[in-house]
């Protein structure tokens, strides 16, 4: 084999995928277009095609049929939970690191702040079941910190969605602990000129291809300075297979496809039912549009005479059925029934209680996966800094998920029950007060003025009421549970 066939071969290597990649790339360019929609998704032709359908009546089904896109929903509800509340950090040694604030507000280089950038990384790994990020430093040949500080040069994060990591490999150290040990991705692509990557534990490799002429423009090969491969594959949730993930919206993007091909369907039938179609002869000349002129030739057989083609298809409330069926199903699987609710729906209150558990218990596993992720990434970025990370990353583990409407609701009615007791009261008061106050020193003051006076939380859960002297008949008016104990005492009763 000569040179040039040694090239092209490598060239070849280069940009194809492993076994695991080849295997997954058709179920993520479906889990892509899923959470895009848009013309991704048009583009993609997800419409069944009708038989003997042609391609301009198909691209003209595709061009107005809307997508109801859940998959962005889900993963939107997911992330306003978990983002909810920022992470607390402790960085631990390298606190006062001058390059901590620069990073921190601009992890990547393009202005993404940490929070931002983990946000992102959240969102693709529940798009895809995983993401990448590369912790990488430039190497400018500096010998001192200083020359490093006075030309900007930190360690900096990169995202990389598992459409573009072609190959990948973990390896068992004599201790046991599994490590990556080879990772290759097009870093960049520019028309037809692609930079791919590839790291070793003791090279760094950059490769620039003409990938129309498959041509090797480019090929740069420096040591690896930090001696590992500083990539950390950010799960969603684990799979059986090292370094691949399992995605939020793997069943929820098929019914989504359903869903679309029955709004197509919806509009097929509007479109049957009020233009029928018009069986007619060659001969005759028939116009468009209401009120229009049949002409028929004189000689024409009477069996061969015009006839509206009747549309006896599924009525367009049932697909609605379907369509809203399958959305409750999609509610059911991503545990967001309650959450992404337009309308009232009939559920228990232990039925909510338990949804409620369970997508708490899905937050709960995003974000530990988060957390142990951060962790990582800033063990890589210690170890560019020449130091070890002795610090802590908290995500929120535990989301206060709750209908405050049916919360309120159950509250007030409980204030209405005969219960003399200043402890219940005072604690009922506390609840409501922290349902309906948003500011937490605000909230925190009324609480503060419910414990400090006795006899003030009865005071405001008492309705004004007469009572009647069963003796003499007369009555007054109390608004206070002070003025209607005094009167009971005097043998008072409350007015029917």
């Amino acid at each position: 084999m000569d040179a040039i066939q040694l090239l092209t071969t490598e060239v070849a290597q280069a940009v194809s995928g492993n076994a695991i990649y080849d295997a997954y790339k058709s179920q993520w360019r479906y889990m892509l277009e899923s959470y895009m929609g848009g013309m991704e998704y048009q583009n993609a032709q997800h419409l069944v095609k009708y038989q003997l359908e042609t391609e301009s009546e198909y691209q003209n089904r595709l061009d107005t049929t809307p997508l109801q896109n859940h998959c962005s929903s889900v993963i939107s509800v997911y992330n306003s939970f978990l983002f909810g509340q920022q992470p607390q950090r402790s960085f631990g040694s390298v606190k006062n690191m001058p390059e901590l604030e620069d990073f921190l507000n601009d992890a990547d280089f393009d202005g993404r702040s940490l929070n931002s950038f983990m946000k992102d990384a959240a969102t693709w790994a529940s798009v895809f079941g995983h993401a990448w990020v590369v912790v990488a430093k430039p190497d400018i040949g500096a010998t001192t910190r200083a020359d490093e500080l006075a030309q900007g040069v930190r360690p900096y994060l990169s995202l990389l969605t598992p459409l573009v990591v072609l190959d990948w490999r973990y390896a068992r150290a004599p201790s046991g602990r599994y490590h990556l040990e080879y990772i290759r991705y097009v870093e960049e692509v520019n028309g037809d000129v692609s930079v791919v990557k590839e790291w070793t534990m003791e090279t760094v490799r950059t490769m620039t291809i003409n990938t129309t002429d498959d041509v090797l423009i480019g090929d740069e090969q420096v040591p690896n300075q930090l001696g590992t491969v500083p990539v950390v594959c950010v799960y969603n949730k684990r799979s059986t297979v090292r370094g691949i993930g399992i995605s939020d919206i793997g069943d929820i993007a098929d019914a989504q496809k359903f869903i679309y091909n029955a709004t197509s369907e919806i509009d097929q039938s509007i479109r049957l039912d009020s233009h029928p179609s018009l069986v007619k002869t060659s001969e005759t000349n028939a116009g468009i549009g209401a009120g229009s002129l049949i002409h028929m030739p004189e000689n024409l057989d009477p069996g061969l005479k015009p006839y509206i083609l009747e549309f006896s298809g599924a009525s367009i409330d049932k697909i609605l059925a379907s369509i809203e069926h399958t959305i409750e199903s999609i509610d059911k699987m991503a545990n967001t029934g309650a959450i992404r609710a337009v309308e009232s729906r009939t559920m228990s209150g232990v039925a909510m209680q338990t949804e409620f558990s369970l997508l708490n218990a899905r937050l709960s596993e995003k974000g530990s996966a988060l957390e142990l992720a951060e962790e990582q990434i800033w063990m890589l970025w210690s170890r560019y800094m020449g130091k070890v990370w002795d610090g802590e990353i908290d995500y929120p583990d535990s989301f206060n998920i709750r209908d405050n409407h049916s919360d309120l609701d159950l509250y007030l009615k409980a204030s209405t029950a005969n219960i003399n007791s200043k402890t219940f009261a005072k604690g009922l008061q506390k609840e409501i007060a922290k349902l309906i106050i948003e500011d937490e020193g605000e909230m925190q003051a009324v609480v503060n003025e419910i414990e400090s006076q006795p006899n003030g939380v009865e005071n405001m859960m008492m309705e004004v009421h007469d009572m009647v002297n069963r003796a003499t008949g007369d009555v007054r008016t109390v608004s206070t549970m002070e003025q209607h104990e005094l009167l009971v005492s005097q043998g008072w009763v409350e007015a029917v």
